[in-house]
């Protein structure tokens, strides 16, 4: 009897291999649709398309080719009953043994930061996942090989075990099928719930399912008496799991939260050079200038102390200069979005620090979550840029533009510092930060001692509302000259007020930028 093979791949990765493998030493007839097809008469490998195998042709653009009962019937067909081998022959069907499909790249797609929505609803695979599903329930008497890490290890099942695989290793292929779907139909829905096209108000869905595969065992967690690991989401590494790690030890757990904490707040900006220092989840400093290694050297200046050990982050590619920069202190990271050559030989000198490029920092997780005892939380996620033209200005003095520039910019680092949260900032500039206090008074104090005389001039941004002038009053005798805060409390009136009496610029956001 004629066994038969299924291949139809949107990762072409070791297809030419196997299926020139299957032909020449086990005799498989090859059954394929597409570029898949393709690809193996490219290679002179014998190969009849499915279109000719079912006598139906692909329609409605390719979106059906292989949702056929010829195929279909063939995959679920129970070898050892005799009722499914009769309708097999009375229907003209052959038994296919070996089912070899991945998926459409979804997650690869909705990563690119210019996708429409159009385009990812396109890469939705719908045949290919319907294929796997058949042939992991028909495990019994079916292989699905759903990756290419699965290829050599079928291969050698045939020459071991007698020209057909064990069961236990179709079984172990039938549950890595049904977790690739899984996954895959995850990555779906979460699209979908955050997708710009959709209702940005419309409450999550009552199920959702979170999973992962294992990027990486860590050494430890936060401490190390804490086993830990890295788990990346989809199939395809985006993110973290797609960065190039040019030097440095391996990534640690505590490495990976600063390095996210980093790049959420270096994606906040783009029109200038912009440097970013994180310690322990929170900036330590953070500087915008008319070159990269001006803004590292002005986020260095603004905490020098606390960047001992920080994770940095800028948001042009690493040039020589800034590079020479970056190896005059102790530094756990470096992300980048480029790396020139002279950059990466001039690091070489540091070979401890972690440097890292990822092409695209703008892109975060949809949909941030965070676990708690019996579940966890999901929520939207918070990275909409600024709306200065929606902002309102609640006092008698007005902001000069270089003013409002401060207020955008303190604004933007507010948003990514642990709440109670203050920032004083000048010149793009931040001058000090006042961090995850109990009361929004401790935090004040903090950042203006931190700023000391700097703070003449400078603006102030608050995560929160200020209900009482005190820290209104504590400010402008700091010398700040402007107020950037959400508005909102009962007694705004009482620190609007005071900022009028003192002479401050105070602007409302009306919106508010909690972090915990």
């Amino acid at each position: 009897m004629t066994r038969l093979a299924l291949l139809s791949t949107s990762d072409k990765s070791g297809l030419v291999d196997l299926a020139q493998t299957l032909v020449a030493e086990f005799g498989f007839q090859l059954l394929s649709s597409g570029g898949t097809a393709a690809t193996l008469a490219a290679a002179n490998i014998p190969v009849t398309k499915v279109s000719d195998y079912t006598q139906s042709p692909e329609i409605l653009g390719g979106r059906v080719k292989t949702l056929h009962p010829k195929i279909h019937g063939g995959i679920l067909a129970r070898r050892d009953l005799e009722a499914d081998l009769a309708d097999l022959a009375a229907q003209a069907m052959e038994p296919i043994d070996l089912v070899v499909v991945n998926l459409y790249p979804f997650q690869a797609t909705i990563a690119k930061a210019d996708v429409s929505f159009g385009d990812a609803i396109e890469n939705i695979d719908i045949g290919g996942p319907t294929l796997i599903r058949a042939a992991a329930k028909n495990h019994a008497h079916v292989t699905v090989l759903s990756n290419p890490s699965q290829y050599a290890a079928y291969l050698q099942q045939l020459r071991s075990a007698g020209a057909r695989p064990t069961p236990e290793f179709r079984l172990q292929c039938a549950q890595a099928a049904f977790a690739h779907t899984a996954e895959y139909d995850q990555a779906i829905a979460n699209y979908l719930l955050t997708a710009a096209d959709s209702n940005p108000d419309q409450p999550l869905p009552a199920t959702f399912t979170l999973s992962g595969v294992i990027q990486q065992t860590l050494r430890y967690g936060e401490n190390p008496h804490q086993a830990a690991a890295w788990y990346r989401t989809g199939t395809t590494p985006t993110g973290w799991a797609a960065a190039d790690l040019l030097q440095g030890k391996e990534l640690s757990y505590n490495n990976l939260l600063d390095l996210e904490a980093a790049r959420s707040l270096v994606a906040e900006f783009s029109d200038q050079p912009t440097a970013v220092i994180v310690k322990h989840t929170n900036p330590c400093g953070v500087a915008t200038a008319s070159t990269l290694k001006s803004a590292y050297e002005r986020a260095f200046a603004a905490d020098s102390v606390s960047a001992f050990g920080g994770i940095v982050a800028l948001n042009r590619p690493l040039d020589a200069e800034t590079s020479e920069l970056l190896t005059q202190t102790f530094l756990e990271c470096v992300v980048v979005p480029g790396c020139e050559p002279a950059a990466v030989a001039q690091l070489a000198h540091k070979p401890k620090v972690r440097v890292l490029v990822a092409p695209d920092l703008t892109v975060g997780p949809p949909l941030p979550i965070r676990t708690i005892a019996g579940g966890f939380l999901a929520q939207a996620a918070s990275e909409q840029a600024p709306s200065p033209d929606q902002w309102e200005i609640v006092t008698q003095s007005q902001p000069t533009p270089e003013q409002w520039q401060d207020l955008i910019f303190a604004w933007k680092v507010v948003k990514h510092v642990k709440s109670n949260a203050i920032v004083v900032a000048k010149e793009l500039q931040t001058l000090g930060i006042g961090a995850g206090q109990m009361n929004r008074v401790g935090s004040v104090q903090i950042a203006l001692a931190d700023a000391a005389a700097a703070a003449q001039g400078a603006v102030l941004a608050s995560d929160g509302f200020f209900p009482f002038a005190d820290s209104v009053q504590t400010a402008a005798a700091a010398g700040v000259k402007a107020i950037v805060q959400p508005g909102g409390s009962l007694r705004d009136q009482e620190s609007i007020q005071a900022a009028n009496e003192l002479g401050l610029v105070m602007v409302f956001t009306n919106r508010r930028y909690f972090r915990h």
